[in-house]
């Protein structure tokens, strides 16, 4: 019999700061507005984060060097739609899922993480975020209180 290991949940810390946005943009154009407003070199990942079968998220990434952190936006709805199939009386039509990376906040459009120390101020970088042309809200994220942040270690 193979020894089982499991990962307690004080082993892994929260040091990341999750800021919820909520725009129609697609995710290139935020990231356009998001490196003018934050002065930040955004760039898109060389890997989309897949989750599972039929859910990829599209991830932009930023090292700051000057500050030590490490950013990165994710989308939270999948760039892949599954197709579903009907038993019933539509057979001809399809219907499909969008997977969400966070699915307790179906209605959150991205998150901007963060890898931060404590000096970090999230008020800041709202405010720097909320004047950017089609973002109707963005706040922060207790990370502590979702059910799927596990999603987000990647």
């Amino acid at each position: 019999m193979a020894a089982v290991y499991k990962i307690e949940s004080d082993f892994y810390e929260d040091s990341f700061l999750l800021i919820a946005l909520h725009s129609t943009l697609e995710d290139y154009a935020i990231m356009y507005f998001l490196n003018q407003s934050l002065k930040a070199n955004f760039k898109r990942a060389k890997v989309d984060f897949d989750l599972a079968e039929g859910s990829s998220f599209s991830v932009y990434e930023w090292e700051d060097n000057y500050n030590d952190r490490f950013w990165k936006l994710i989308a939270n709805h999948s760039s892949k739609r599954t197709v579903l199939a009907n038993n019933d009386l539509f057979l001809n039509d399809h219907t499909y899922v969008k997977p969400r990376l966070i699915p307790e906040l179906k209605e959150v459009d991205y998150f901007l993480r963060i890898e931060h120390d404590s000096s970090l101020c999230p008020e800041e970088i709202i405010k720097k975020i909320l004047p950017v042309p089609k973002i109707m809200a963005a706040y922060q994220v207790e990370t502590n209180k979702l059910k799927s942040k596990n999603n987000l270690i990647f």
